[in-house]
């Protein structure tokens, strides 16, 4: 094996024990697409804070993992970062519909017989990024596990 080789398996190597310490940090911060009708604002706030101390910590692991991948691939790291990118702009667009919703909980509530056509679109959308936050995020999570199966684990050996 020549020494860029070697340098490019330390790397990896380092690599590998960061995205190890922050996928636990991550596991600590977990949290849940699930949409819940809760008509309170605190739970709203809360709701809030979870989303931005869980998306800080993703956006960290998964700028590692980016990382990681430029290494071996700068083709597949680009799209990776690409998807990191996406990732941001969703969690920022679930984020302000909280917001929203923090500012209405009402909202939340379906069994309003006076909700209002806006109220219900808030809503709708609420659960629609909801439900694209969730699918993005699994489907890079799958390309990532994909990626390290088949050439992380063959640098690895």
């Amino acid at each position: 094996m020549n020494s860029e080789s070697d340098e490019i398996k330390t790397k990896i190597k380092e690599s590998s024990e960061k995205l190890l310490k922050l996928g636990s940090v991550l596991a600590k911060n977990q949290f849940t697409y699930k949409i819940e009708e809760k008509s309170s604002k605190e739970y709203w706030q809360n709701r809030i804070a979870d989303l931005e101390k869980y998306n800080e910590s993703s956006i960290t692991y998964y700028n590692q993992v980016h990382n990681m991948m430029n290494l071996i691939n700068k083709e597949k790291g680009s799209i990776f970062l690409l998807q990191i990118s996406k990732f941001h702009q969703l969690g920022t667009e679930l984020k302000k519909i909280m917001q929203q919703i923090e500012e209405t909980p009402s909202i939340a509530n379906s069994k309003d017989k006076q909700q209002s056509q806006w109220s219900k679109k808030v809503k709708e959308r609420l659960v629609d990024v909801s439900k694209r936050c969730f699918e993005h995020e699994k489907t890079m999570n799958l390309n990532f596990r994909e990626f390290y199966d088949k050439e992380v684990k063959k640098i690895l050996e």
